[in-house]
Protein backbone atom coordinates (compact mmCIF):
# COMPACT_ATOMS: atom_id res chain seq x y z
CA UNK A 1 0.00 0.00 0.00
CA UNK A 2 2.78 2.53 0.63
CA UNK A 3 4.19 1.48 -2.34
CA UNK A 4 1.41 2.21 -4.69
CA UNK A 5 0.97 5.50 -2.76
CA UNK A 6 4.66 6.43 -3.26
CA UNK A 7 4.15 5.76 -6.95
CA UNK A 8 1.25 7.96 -7.16
CA UNK A 9 2.96 10.41 -5.84
CA UNK A 10 6.23 9.86 -8.41
CA UNK A 11 3.48 9.94 -11.12
CA UNK A 12 1.34 13.05 -9.82
CA UNK A 13 4.61 14.94 -9.47
CA UNK A 14 6.29 13.64 -12.80
CA UNK A 15 3.11 14.73 -14.85
CA UNK A 16 2.84 18.08 -13.11
CA UNK A 17 6.55 18.72 -13.92
CA UNK A 18 5.68 18.16 -17.63
CA UNK A 19 2.87 20.41 -16.91
CA UNK A 20 5.25 23.04 -15.71
CA UNK A 21 7.60 22.59 -18.04
CA UNK A 22 5.47 22.35 -20.85
CA UNK A 23 3.89 26.08 -19.89
CA UNK A 24 7.65 27.44 -19.18
CA UNK A 25 8.67 26.07 -22.96
CA UNK A 26 5.40 28.23 -24.37
CA UNK A 27 6.00 31.18 -26.20
CA UNK A 28 5.49 34.73 -24.93
CA UNK A 29 3.07 37.14 -26.55
CA UNK A 30 3.46 40.98 -27.36
CA UNK A 31 0.25 42.39 -28.31
CA UNK A 32 0.47 46.14 -30.27
CA UNK A 33 -2.90 48.01 -29.86
CA UNK A 34 -2.44 51.21 -32.12
CA UNK A 35 -5.79 53.48 -31.93
CA UNK A 36 -7.27 54.73 -35.31
CA UNK A 37 -4.75 52.98 -37.51
CA UNK A 38 -5.70 52.68 -41.02
CA UNK A 39 -2.77 51.30 -43.23
CA UNK A 40 -0.77 54.30 -43.87
CA UNK A 41 2.32 52.26 -43.74
CA UNK A 42 5.17 52.12 -45.96
CA UNK A 43 4.53 48.26 -45.76
CA UNK A 44 1.25 48.43 -47.00
CA UNK A 45 2.65 50.37 -50.27
CA UNK A 46 1.60 53.88 -48.71
CA UNK A 47 4.83 55.96 -50.40
CA UNK A 48 3.79 59.21 -47.92
CA UNK A 49 3.88 56.90 -44.61
CA UNK A 50 7.61 56.95 -42.88
CA UNK A 51 7.18 53.79 -40.71
CA UNK A 52 10.12 52.38 -40.70
CA UNK A 53 9.00 50.25 -37.05
CA UNK A 54 6.15 48.67 -38.54
CA UNK A 55 7.43 47.93 -41.88
CA UNK A 56 10.49 45.90 -39.99
CA UNK A 57 7.87 44.08 -37.97
CA UNK A 58 6.09 43.44 -41.08
CA UNK A 59 9.51 42.42 -43.04
CA UNK A 60 9.95 39.24 -40.23
CA UNK A 61 6.34 38.34 -39.87
CA UNK A 62 3.08 37.73 -42.26
CA UNK A 63 0.79 41.36 -43.03
CA UNK A 64 -2.86 40.82 -43.61
CA UNK A 65 -3.27 43.33 -46.02
CA UNK A 66 -6.87 42.75 -46.29
CA UNK A 67 -7.96 42.86 -42.64
CA UNK A 68 -11.01 44.54 -40.89
CA UNK A 69 -12.50 45.47 -37.37
CA UNK A 70 -15.65 44.28 -37.13
CA UNK A 71 -17.20 47.92 -36.07
CA UNK A 72 -15.67 50.56 -36.53
CA UNK A 73 -15.83 52.07 -32.66
CA UNK A 74 -13.33 52.10 -30.00
CA UNK A 75 -15.10 50.50 -27.51
CA UNK A 76 -16.77 48.20 -29.24
CA UNK A 77 -13.69 46.90 -31.51
CA UNK A 78 -11.68 46.27 -28.58
CA UNK A 79 -14.59 43.75 -27.01
CA UNK A 80 -14.64 42.54 -29.97
CA UNK A 81 -10.63 41.76 -29.94
CA UNK A 82 -10.72 40.84 -26.22
CA UNK A 83 -13.64 38.34 -26.20
CA UNK A 84 -13.40 37.10 -29.58
CA UNK A 85 -16.87 37.81 -30.32
CA UNK A 86 -18.48 40.06 -33.01
CA UNK A 87 -20.63 43.04 -32.26
CA UNK A 88 -23.55 41.63 -34.00
CA UNK A 89 -23.49 38.11 -31.50
CA UNK A 90 -23.27 40.35 -27.84
CA UNK A 91 -25.13 43.62 -29.16
CA UNK A 92 -22.27 45.67 -27.68
CA UNK A 93 -22.55 48.70 -29.96
CA UNK A 94 -22.72 52.12 -27.54
CA UNK A 95 -20.35 53.45 -25.76
CA UNK A 96 -21.04 52.97 -21.96
CA UNK A 97 -21.88 49.12 -22.36
CA UNK A 98 -20.02 47.07 -19.58
CA UNK A 99 -19.59 43.31 -20.75
CA UNK A 100 -19.46 41.62 -17.43
CA UNK A 101 -23.10 42.89 -16.57
CA UNK A 102 -24.06 40.35 -19.90
CA UNK A 103 -21.40 38.29 -19.61
CA UNK A 104 -19.91 38.04 -15.86
CA UNK A 105 -18.14 35.12 -16.60
CA UNK A 106 -16.48 35.47 -19.98
CA UNK A 107 -12.97 34.87 -20.06
CA UNK A 108 -11.11 37.67 -22.12
CA UNK A 109 -8.41 37.07 -24.22
CA UNK A 110 -5.03 37.68 -21.64
CA UNK A 111 -7.40 36.10 -19.09
CA UNK A 112 -7.66 32.47 -21.51
CA UNK A 113 -3.86 32.98 -20.84
CA UNK A 114 -3.93 33.64 -17.13
CA UNK A 115 -6.00 30.36 -16.90
CA UNK A 116 -2.82 28.25 -19.05
CA UNK A 117 -0.22 29.39 -16.58
CA UNK A 118 0.68 33.27 -17.89
CA UNK A 119 0.61 36.34 -16.30
CA UNK A 120 -0.58 39.56 -17.98
CA UNK A 121 0.35 42.85 -17.99
CA UNK A 122 -1.10 45.91 -19.45
CA UNK A 123 -0.38 49.61 -20.12
CA UNK A 124 -1.95 52.54 -22.40
CA UNK A 125 -5.15 52.05 -24.20
CA UNK A 126 -6.12 48.50 -24.07
CA UNK A 127 -9.62 48.19 -22.96
CA UNK A 128 -11.34 51.61 -24.00
CA UNK A 129 -11.63 53.62 -20.86
CA UNK A 130 -13.96 56.37 -20.89
CA UNK A 131 -17.74 57.34 -22.21
CA UNK A 132 -18.91 55.19 -19.32
CA UNK A 133 -16.33 52.49 -20.10
CA UNK A 134 -14.02 50.94 -17.36
CA UNK A 135 -11.17 48.44 -17.51
CA UNK A 136 -11.29 44.83 -16.82
CA UNK A 137 -9.24 44.72 -13.94
CA UNK A 138 -9.97 40.67 -13.67
CA UNK A 139 -7.97 39.88 -17.05
CA UNK A 140 -4.77 41.58 -15.77
CA UNK A 141 -2.13 39.84 -13.28
CA UNK A 142 -0.60 42.95 -11.69
CA UNK A 143 -3.23 46.59 -12.04
CA UNK A 144 -3.60 48.38 -15.67
CA UNK A 145 -1.01 51.06 -16.17
CA UNK A 146 -3.19 54.00 -18.16
CA UNK A 147 -1.85 57.18 -19.51
CA UNK A 148 -3.73 59.92 -21.16
CA UNK A 149 -5.67 59.74 -24.43
CA UNK A 150 -6.53 63.42 -24.85
CA UNK A 151 -2.98 65.05 -24.33
CA UNK A 152 -1.58 68.23 -24.18
CA UNK A 153 1.58 69.98 -22.61
CA UNK A 154 1.28 73.15 -24.64
CA UNK A 155 -1.13 75.47 -22.52
CA UNK A 156 -2.98 77.43 -25.32
CA UNK A 157 -4.40 73.82 -26.60
CA UNK A 158 -6.62 73.80 -23.67
CA UNK A 159 -6.45 76.76 -21.51
CA UNK A 160 -5.21 74.50 -18.80
CA UNK A 161 -8.91 73.45 -18.80
CA UNK A 162 -10.61 70.17 -19.15
CA UNK A 163 -11.50 69.82 -22.76
CA UNK A 164 -14.56 68.59 -23.79
CA UNK A 165 -12.73 65.40 -24.40
CA UNK A 166 -10.69 65.13 -22.46
CA UNK A 167 -13.84 64.96 -19.90
CA UNK A 168 -15.50 62.28 -22.04
CA UNK A 169 -11.99 59.91 -21.65
CA UNK A 170 -11.63 60.62 -18.21
CA UNK A 171 -15.77 59.70 -17.35
CA UNK A 172 -15.50 63.27 -16.04
CA UNK A 173 -18.40 63.80 -19.13
CA UNK A 174 -18.45 66.67 -21.56
CA UNK A 175 -20.19 69.55 -19.02
CA UNK A 176 -18.97 70.95 -16.43
CA UNK A 177 -20.30 71.08 -12.67
CA UNK A 178 -22.30 73.69 -13.59
CA UNK A 179 -23.76 72.09 -17.03
CA UNK A 180 -22.07 74.35 -19.18
CA UNK A 181 -20.45 72.61 -22.02
CA UNK A 182 -16.56 72.19 -21.97
CA UNK A 183 -14.29 74.03 -24.30
CA UNK A 184 -13.10 72.35 -27.44
CA UNK A 185 -9.07 71.18 -26.98
CA UNK A 186 -7.23 71.77 -30.29
CA UNK A 187 -7.13 68.93 -33.19
CA UNK A 188 -3.27 69.00 -33.20
CA UNK A 189 0.27 69.81 -31.41
CA UNK A 190 3.28 70.15 -32.44
CA UNK A 191 5.72 71.01 -29.31
CA UNK A 192 9.36 70.61 -29.57
CA UNK A 193 9.52 68.13 -26.87
CA UNK A 194 10.96 64.96 -25.90
CA UNK A 195 9.22 62.06 -27.03
CA UNK A 196 7.85 60.92 -23.46
CA UNK A 197 6.56 64.60 -23.04
CA UNK A 198 3.49 62.92 -25.22
CA UNK A 199 1.53 59.64 -23.90
CA UNK A 200 3.13 57.27 -26.64
CA UNK A 201 6.69 58.14 -25.65
CA UNK A 202 5.78 57.82 -21.90
CA UNK A 203 3.80 53.88 -22.88
CA UNK A 204 6.69 52.69 -24.51
CA UNK A 205 9.35 53.71 -21.93
CA UNK A 206 6.79 51.47 -19.43
CA UNK A 207 7.03 48.60 -22.07
CA UNK A 208 10.83 48.57 -21.93
CA UNK A 209 10.85 48.85 -18.41
CA UNK A 210 8.39 46.03 -18.39
CA UNK A 211 10.26 43.74 -20.82
CA UNK A 212 13.24 43.90 -18.71
CA UNK A 213 11.71 43.56 -15.56
CA UNK A 214 10.00 39.94 -16.86
CA UNK A 215 13.47 38.81 -18.50
CA UNK A 216 15.13 39.50 -15.04
CA UNK A 217 12.26 38.04 -12.73
CA UNK A 218 9.11 36.27 -13.99
CA UNK A 219 9.47 32.53 -14.66
CA UNK A 220 6.16 32.47 -16.41
CA UNK A 221 5.61 33.16 -19.74
CA UNK A 222 3.75 36.42 -20.09
CA UNK A 223 0.90 38.07 -22.16
CA UNK A 224 2.00 41.92 -22.89
CA UNK A 225 -0.40 44.30 -23.94
CA UNK A 226 0.78 47.63 -25.14
CA UNK A 227 -1.80 49.95 -26.43
CA UNK A 228 -0.21 53.45 -28.22
CA UNK A 229 -2.80 56.17 -28.59
CA UNK A 230 -1.89 57.91 -31.84
CA UNK A 231 -2.74 58.68 -34.33
CA UNK A 232 -6.17 59.28 -32.17
CA UNK A 233 -7.41 63.23 -32.28
CA UNK A 234 -5.79 64.90 -31.23
CA UNK A 235 -2.84 64.77 -33.76
CA UNK A 236 -0.20 65.44 -30.40
CA UNK A 237 3.28 64.30 -31.49
CA UNK A 238 6.44 66.24 -31.28
CA UNK A 239 7.23 68.56 -33.81
CA UNK A 240 10.61 66.45 -35.43
CA UNK A 241 7.79 64.30 -36.54
CA UNK A 242 5.84 66.85 -38.40
CA UNK A 243 9.38 67.77 -40.34
CA UNK A 244 9.12 64.48 -41.76
CA UNK A 245 6.52 65.57 -44.13
CA UNK A 246 6.34 68.03 -46.93
CA UNK A 247 2.73 69.45 -46.10
CA UNK A 248 2.69 70.13 -49.87
CA UNK A 249 3.28 66.54 -50.98
CA UNK A 250 0.88 64.78 -48.32
CA UNK A 251 -1.98 62.93 -50.76
CA UNK A 252 -5.26 64.83 -50.36
CA UNK A 253 -8.47 62.93 -49.79
CA UNK A 254 -9.75 61.81 -54.23
CA UNK A 255 -13.38 61.63 -53.39
CA UNK A 256 -15.31 64.16 -51.13
CA UNK A 257 -19.21 63.41 -51.56
CA UNK A 258 -21.00 60.76 -49.95
CA UNK A 259 -21.47 57.56 -52.37
CA UNK A 260 -24.32 58.21 -54.83
CA UNK A 261 -27.59 56.21 -54.44
CA UNK A 262 -26.18 55.62 -51.02
CA UNK A 263 -28.64 55.96 -47.98
CA UNK A 264 -27.80 59.00 -46.37
CA UNK A 265 -27.69 57.30 -42.48
CA UNK A 266 -24.96 55.34 -43.84
CA UNK A 267 -22.98 58.48 -44.33
CA UNK A 268 -20.63 59.99 -41.16
CA UNK A 269 -21.27 63.73 -41.26
CA UNK A 270 -19.87 65.73 -37.91
CA UNK A 271 -19.38 64.20 -34.96
CA UNK A 272 -15.96 63.33 -33.43
CA UNK A 273 -14.16 66.01 -35.22
CA UNK A 274 -16.56 68.70 -34.44
CA UNK A 275 -14.60 68.71 -30.69
CA UNK A 276 -11.77 69.96 -31.49
CA UNK A 277 -10.69 73.24 -32.48
CA UNK A 278 -10.24 74.85 -35.33
CA UNK A 279 -12.71 73.38 -37.22
CA UNK A 280 -16.08 74.72 -37.15
CA UNK A 281 -18.41 73.69 -35.02
CA UNK A 282 -21.81 71.91 -36.31
CA UNK A 283 -19.64 71.04 -40.09
CA UNK A 284 -21.24 68.20 -41.43
CA UNK A 285 -19.26 67.64 -44.57
CA UNK A 286 -16.17 68.68 -46.14
CA UNK A 287 -13.65 70.77 -44.77
CA UNK A 288 -11.60 73.87 -46.84
CA UNK A 289 -8.09 72.88 -48.55
CA UNK A 290 -6.59 74.56 -45.44
CA UNK A 291 -7.89 72.64 -42.94
CA UNK A 292 -8.06 69.44 -44.81
CA UNK A 293 -4.56 69.39 -45.19
CA UNK A 294 -3.35 70.62 -41.81
CA UNK A 295 -5.44 67.72 -40.31
CA UNK A 296 -3.61 65.04 -42.84
CA UNK A 297 -0.57 66.45 -41.86
CA UNK A 298 -1.21 65.49 -37.75
CA UNK A 299 -2.53 62.41 -38.82
CA UNK A 300 0.62 61.54 -40.76
CA UNK A 301 3.32 62.99 -38.29
CA UNK A 302 1.04 60.97 -35.35
CA UNK A 303 1.59 57.60 -37.26
CA UNK A 304 5.09 58.31 -37.62
CA UNK A 305 5.78 59.08 -33.60
CA UNK A 306 3.87 56.22 -32.94
CA UNK A 307 6.02 53.72 -35.06
CA UNK A 308 9.21 55.30 -33.29
CA UNK A 309 7.79 54.18 -30.18
CA UNK A 310 6.86 50.76 -31.43
CA UNK A 311 10.68 50.71 -32.83
CA UNK A 312 11.76 51.56 -29.57
CA UNK A 313 9.80 48.85 -27.68
CA UNK A 314 10.57 46.05 -30.92
CA UNK A 315 14.71 46.88 -29.67
CA UNK A 316 14.39 46.35 -26.09
CA UNK A 317 12.59 43.06 -27.17
CA UNK A 318 15.65 41.82 -28.89
CA UNK A 319 17.69 43.24 -26.81
CA UNK A 320 16.58 41.27 -23.98
CA UNK A 321 16.98 37.79 -25.90
CA UNK A 322 13.10 37.67 -25.59
CA UNK A 323 12.46 37.92 -29.37
CA UNK A 324 13.42 34.43 -30.36
CA UNK A 325 10.74 33.13 -28.14
CA UNK A 326 7.92 36.15 -28.12
CA UNK A 327 4.46 36.06 -30.61
CA UNK A 328 4.76 40.04 -31.85
CA UNK A 329 0.96 40.79 -33.31
CA UNK A 330 0.19 44.20 -34.31
CA UNK A 331 -3.48 45.31 -34.33
CA UNK A 332 -5.17 48.66 -35.39
CA UNK A 333 -8.26 49.44 -33.62
CA UNK A 334 -10.29 50.56 -36.94
CA UNK A 335 -9.68 52.28 -39.46
CA UNK A 336 -9.68 56.45 -40.34
CA UNK A 337 -11.84 58.26 -42.94
CA UNK A 338 -9.46 61.26 -43.59
CA UNK A 339 -11.80 63.79 -45.47
CA UNK A 340 -12.93 60.37 -47.99
CA UNK A 341 -16.68 60.89 -48.99
CA UNK A 342 -16.63 64.34 -47.09
CA UNK A 343 -16.20 62.28 -43.46
CA UNK A 344 -13.75 62.09 -40.69
CA UNK A 345 -12.97 60.00 -38.40
CA UNK A 346 -14.87 56.84 -38.17
CA UNK A 347 -18.28 55.58 -36.92
CA UNK A 348 -19.39 54.26 -40.63
CA UNK A 349 -19.37 50.82 -42.69
CA UNK A 350 -16.84 52.04 -45.55
CA UNK A 351 -13.59 51.23 -46.44
CA UNK A 352 -11.55 53.55 -45.13
CA UNK A 353 -13.32 53.25 -41.17
CA UNK A 354 -12.89 49.82 -41.44
CA UNK A 355 -9.39 48.61 -43.26
CA UNK A 356 -6.84 47.82 -40.52
CA UNK A 357 -3.56 46.78 -40.74
CA UNK A 358 -2.27 42.90 -38.93
CA UNK A 359 0.84 41.95 -38.19
CA UNK A 360 1.87 38.99 -37.00
CA UNK A 361 5.40 37.32 -36.25
CA UNK A 362 5.66 33.64 -34.64
CA UNK A 363 9.18 32.95 -34.15
CA UNK A 364 9.11 29.47 -36.44
CA UNK A 365 5.63 29.55 -37.65
CA UNK A 366 5.63 32.70 -40.18
CA UNK A 367 6.73 33.22 -43.35
CA UNK A 368 8.86 36.64 -43.25
CA UNK A 369 7.92 39.30 -45.15
CA UNK A 370 4.68 37.27 -46.39
CA UNK A 371 1.59 39.08 -47.59
CA UNK A 372 -2.17 36.74 -46.69
CA UNK A 373 -4.31 36.50 -49.35
CA UNK A 374 -6.98 35.74 -46.15
CA UNK A 375 -9.40 38.40 -45.77
CA UNK A 376 -8.89 38.76 -41.72
CA UNK A 377 -11.00 39.88 -38.85
CA UNK A 378 -10.46 41.26 -35.05
CA UNK A 379 -11.97 38.20 -33.79
CA UNK A 380 -9.60 35.87 -35.37
CA UNK A 381 -6.53 37.26 -33.59
CA UNK A 382 -8.38 35.73 -29.63
CA UNK A 383 -8.40 31.78 -31.26
CA UNK A 384 -5.17 32.24 -33.29
CA UNK A 385 -2.84 33.85 -30.37
CA UNK A 386 -4.09 31.39 -28.41
CA UNK A 387 -3.21 28.93 -31.35
CA UNK A 388 0.57 30.00 -31.68
CA UNK A 389 0.87 29.35 -28.13
CA UNK A 390 -0.57 26.21 -27.63
CA UNK A 391 -3.39 27.18 -25.32
CA UNK A 392 -6.85 25.40 -26.28
CA UNK A 393 -9.48 26.68 -28.62
CA UNK A 394 -11.54 29.42 -26.32
CA UNK A 395 -15.17 28.52 -25.71
CA UNK A 396 -16.05 31.71 -23.83
CA UNK A 397 -19.29 31.95 -22.44
CA UNK A 398 -18.91 34.51 -24.43
CA UNK A 399 -19.96 34.20 -28.74
CA UNK A 400 -16.71 32.83 -29.83
CA UNK A 401 -16.99 34.38 -33.58
CA UNK A 402 -12.84 34.37 -35.16
CA UNK A 403 -11.79 31.60 -36.94
CA UNK A 404 -7.46 30.32 -36.20
CA UNK A 405 -5.47 31.90 -39.05
CA UNK A 406 -2.32 30.17 -37.81
CA UNK A 407 -2.44 28.01 -40.88
CA UNK A 408 -2.43 31.10 -43.29
CA UNK A 409 0.73 32.29 -41.38
CA UNK A 410 3.08 28.70 -43.33
CA UNK A 411 0.85 29.06 -46.16
CA UNK A 412 -0.13 32.74 -46.41
CA UNK A 413 -2.13 31.66 -50.03
CA UNK A 414 -4.65 29.52 -47.86
CA UNK A 415 -8.15 31.02 -47.53
CA UNK A 416 -10.18 29.86 -44.61
CA UNK A 417 -13.64 32.13 -45.02
CA UNK A 418 -14.08 34.12 -48.19
CA UNK A 419 -15.39 37.33 -46.51
CA UNK A 420 -15.36 39.60 -43.69
CA UNK A 421 -17.59 40.56 -41.59
CA UNK A 422 -18.24 43.95 -39.53
CA UNK A 423 -21.18 46.04 -38.53
CA UNK A 424 -22.52 49.21 -37.45
CA UNK A 425 -24.98 50.35 -35.65
CA UNK A 426 -26.66 53.62 -36.55
CA UNK A 427 -28.77 54.70 -33.51
CA UNK A 428 -30.50 58.09 -35.15
CA UNK A 429 -32.65 55.24 -37.12
CA UNK A 430 -31.96 52.54 -34.78
CA UNK A 431 -30.74 50.22 -37.85
CA UNK A 432 -27.57 47.68 -37.91
CA UNK A 433 -25.85 47.38 -41.17
CA UNK A 434 -24.22 44.11 -41.59
CA UNK A 435 -21.30 44.47 -43.71
CA UNK A 436 -20.03 41.30 -45.44
CA UNK A 437 -16.56 42.52 -47.16
CA UNK A 438 -15.25 39.71 -50.24
CA UNK A 439 -12.29 40.05 -52.18
CA UNK A 440 -14.00 42.62 -54.60
CA UNK A 441 -17.32 43.64 -53.11
CA UNK A 442 -19.15 45.47 -49.89
CA UNK A 443 -22.84 44.31 -49.00
CA UNK A 444 -24.26 46.25 -46.43
CA UNK A 445 -27.63 44.58 -45.49
CA UNK A 446 -29.47 47.69 -43.08
CA UNK A 447 -31.84 46.02 -41.08
CA UNK A 448 -34.08 47.56 -38.69
CA UNK A 449 -34.39 46.02 -34.41
CA UNK A 450 -38.61 44.90 -35.02
CA UNK A 451 -38.03 44.02 -39.00
CA UNK A 452 -41.12 46.39 -39.48
CA UNK A 453 -38.97 47.66 -42.61
CA UNK A 454 -37.80 46.01 -45.63
CA UNK A 455 -33.51 45.79 -45.53
CA UNK A 456 -31.62 48.30 -47.02
CA UNK A 457 -29.12 48.11 -49.36
CA UNK A 458 -25.39 49.20 -50.02
CA UNK A 459 -22.90 47.46 -53.12
CA UNK A 460 -19.32 48.72 -53.57
CA UNK A 461 -17.31 47.22 -56.49
CA UNK A 462 -13.73 48.17 -55.07
CA UNK A 463 -12.05 46.81 -58.82
CA UNK A 464 -14.69 48.94 -60.84
CA UNK A 465 -15.09 52.02 -57.99
CA UNK A 466 -12.25 51.59 -55.20
CA UNK A 467 -13.14 55.41 -53.81
CA UNK A 468 -16.78 54.36 -53.12
CA UNK A 469 -18.55 56.45 -55.69
CA UNK A 470 -21.54 54.86 -55.96
CA UNK A 471 -23.63 52.61 -54.41
CA UNK A 472 -24.40 49.97 -57.15
CA UNK A 473 -26.72 47.48 -55.46
CA UNK A 474 -29.56 48.31 -58.04
CA UNK A 475 -27.87 47.07 -60.91
CA UNK A 476 -26.23 44.10 -59.30
CA UNK A 477 -29.57 41.90 -58.13
CA UNK A 478 -27.10 38.67 -58.73
CA UNK A 479 -24.06 39.71 -56.81
CA UNK A 480 -26.30 40.91 -53.93
CA UNK A 481 -28.36 37.40 -54.21
CA UNK A 482 -24.27 35.83 -54.15
CA UNK A 483 -23.04 37.28 -51.06
CA UNK A 484 -26.73 37.04 -49.55
CA UNK A 485 -26.49 33.44 -49.42
CA UNK A 486 -23.29 34.33 -47.06
CA UNK A 487 -25.27 36.67 -45.04
CA UNK A 488 -27.31 33.61 -44.58
CA UNK A 489 -25.21 31.38 -42.71
CA UNK A 490 -24.67 34.47 -40.01
CA UNK A 491 -26.71 34.54 -37.01
CA UNK A 492 -28.94 38.03 -36.94
CA UNK A 493 -27.85 40.37 -35.21
CA UNK A 494 -28.61 40.85 -31.53
CA UNK A 495 -29.73 43.97 -30.30
CA UNK A 496 -29.07 43.95 -26.65
CA UNK A 497 -28.59 47.57 -26.89
CA UNK A 498 -27.71 50.34 -23.84
CA UNK A 499 -27.48 53.62 -23.50
CA UNK A 500 -26.30 55.75 -20.43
Amino acid sequence: MVFKKTLQVLVLAGLAAVAVGAVEDRPNVLMILVDDLKPTIGAWGDDTAITPGMDRLAATGVRFEKAYCNQAVCMASRYNLMLGSRSTSTGFYNFGTQFREVYPDAVTLPQHFMNHGYVAHSMGKVFHIGHGNTNDDVSWSVPHHPDKVIDYVLPESNHRQLSREEGLFTNQRRFDAEGNLRPRGMAWEAADVLDEAYADGRIAATAIDRLKWLQRNEEKPFFLAVGFVRPHLPFSAPKKYWDLYDREKLPMPEYEEAPEGAPGFAVKRGGEINAFRPVPSGVRGKLDEDLTRQLIHGYYASVSYMDAQLGKVLDALDETGLAENTIVVLWGDHGFHLGDLGSWTKHSNYEQANHIPIIIRAPGRSQAGAAARQIAETVDLYPTIASLAGLPAPAGPQPIDGVDLSPVLTDPEKVLRPYGYHAYYRNSVDRVGRAFRTQRYRLVEWVTRDGSEDPVYELYDYEADPLETRNHAAENPDVIARIQALVAAEPAPKWQIRRR
